[in-house]
C-alpha cells in the first residue's frame, strides 16, 4: 500500500440526476448549484459523468455543463468522469477540451473512459456509421487522442499537425483514465496517466492501484512524475444513520429496476421505501455504499483511501432531493474540515 499525504483530498462526482415531478432542465441546473456549493465548501473538483437515454439522468454532454459549471465559479477544478470515447473522434475530444482549457486555465481534468454509458440501442444510435458495430479499439483511440493532446503524433502521420492547431494552446487539459479492470490499470500506467478507479462499480479495486503503481512510467508530457490514483465512492452524509438510509433508499429502487431493465427517475425516499418493502423477496446485486453520520463516514472513507493508497476520494451519489444532496456534501466537507485546509497542488 502507497503511503498517501494528509490531509485526504475530497471531490465530487455529479450523475446530475433527475427527480420524479422534476425535469431534466431543472437537474441541469442544479447541477450548476451544487458545483458552486461544491466550490464553497472546499472541494478540490468536481466532475461530469456521461449517460445516455434515462430518465433518471441529465449528463448526456458533460463538457456542455462543464462551460456553464465553469462561467459559475471561479477555482474548483472541472472535468468528466468521464468521457465515453469510444462514441467520439480523438480529435473532437481534443478541440472541445482544449477549447475549455483556454477558457478556464489551469481548471481542466479530461477523465476517460471506454463504458458505453448507455444501453446497446443507444450506443449504436450515437455512432456515425452504423454499417456496422464500432469497433473495439479504445487503446488506439486514447494513443491518438493522447497524441493531438501533447503534439507528439509522428512527423509522417497524416494527423502530425493537427495537434498544433488546437485552440486553447498554449492551455491544455489534465487527462486521467478511469476504470475498473486490469486493462485500464495497465493503459494508465503505460502512459504515465493519473488513474481514478470507480470503487462504487468495482469495490474490488485495490488490486489494480497495486498494479498501475508497479507498472506506471513517467510520461515527458504528463504533470504527474509519480503514480496517481482516486477512488470514486459512493457515499451520502446525513444527521443521522436512520436519516442517511432512507435518503438512500431512492437510489436503490432506482438500481434495482436498472438491472431488471426498467429506468425511471430518482423516486423519493418515502415512494422508495414502499417499493422496497413490497420487494423485499427480490433483492439485486448492492453497491458498496457509504452511509451515515459525518464521523462515521469520515472513518469509513478514509479507510477506503487507505485501502487503495489513494491521496484524493471523489464522492458520488443520487438523491431525490437538491437540498439533502447539499447538505451531504456540505456535512462531508465539515467533517473532514475542507474550508480549513491548505489547496495542495493537483497532482
Amino acid at each position: 500500500m502507497a503511503q498517501r499525504q494528509s490531509p485526504l483530498r475530497l471531490s465530487v462526482l455529479d450523475q446530475a440526476p433527475i427527480a420524479s415531478g422534476g425535469s431534466g432542465g431543472q437537474a441541469l441546473r442544479q447541477v450548476v448549484d451544487l458545483a458552486r456549493h461544491a466550490e464553497a465548501a472546499g472541494f478540490h473538483r468536481y466532475w461530469i459523468a456521461e449517460h445516455h437515454a434515462t430518465p433518471g439522468l441529465a449528463s448526456a454532454s458533460p463538457e456542455v455543463l462543464i462551460g456553464a459549471v465553469g462561467m459559475a465559479t471561479t477555482s474548483i477544478r472541472l472535468g468528466t468522469g468521464g468521457i465515453m470515447l469510444p462514441h467520439y473522434s480523438p480529435l473532437k475530444v481534443a478541440e472541445t477540451f482544449s477549447m475549455l482549457s483556454g477558457l478556464f486555465p489551469g481548471r481542466i481534468d479530461l477523465g476517460l473512459g471506454r463504458a458505453p454509458g448507455t444501453d446497446g440501442r443507444t450506443a449504436y444510435a450515437l455512432q456515425r456509421d452504423r454499417r456496422d458495430r464500432a469497433p473495439d479499439d479504445f487503446p488506439q483511440q486514447l494513443a491518438e487522442l493522447i497524441a493531438h493532446l501533447d503534439d507528439t503524433m509522428p512527423a509522417d502521420h497524416p494527423f502530425a499537425l493537427l495537434g498544433k492547431t488546437l485552440p486553447g494552446r498554449p492551455e491544455a487539459p489534465e487527462p486521467w483514465l478511469l476504470g475498473t479492470s486490469p486493462d485500464s490499470a495497465a493503459w494508465a500506467a503505460e502512459l504515465g496517466m493519473p488513474y481514478c478507479i470507480a470503487d462504487f462499480i468495482n469495490p474490488q479495486g485495490p488490486p489494480l492501484a497495486a498494479q498501475y503503481r508497479q507498472s506506471f512510467r513517467t510520461h515527458p508530457h504528463r504533470t504527474i512524475r509519480q503514480p496517481t490514483v482516486m477512488a470514486a465512492v459512493w457515499s451520502i452524509c446525513a444527521e443521522t444513520t436512520a436519516e442517511a438510509e432512507r435518503l438512500a433508499s431512492s437510489s436503490r429502487m432506482l438500481f434495482r429496476l436498472l438491472h431488471r431493465g426498467q429506468l425511471i427517475a430518482v423516486p423519493s425516499p418515502d415512494e422508495a421505501l414502499r417499493f422496497l418493502e413490497a420487494d423485499a423477496a427480490n433483492p439485486s446485486r448492492s453497491r458498496r455504499v457509504v452511509l451515515g453520520t459525518p464521523s462515521a463516514v469520515r472513518t469509513e472513507l478514509e479507510a477506503i483511501a487507505d485501502d487503495y493508497g489513494a491521496d484524493e476520494i471523489m464522492v458520488v451519489n443520487i438523491l431525490h432531493d437538491h437540498q439533502a444532496r447539499r447538505r451531504s456534501y456540505a456535512l462531508l466537507a465539515e467533517a473532514f474540515a475542507l474550508a480549513a485546509q491548505p489547496q495542495l497542488e493537483i497532482a
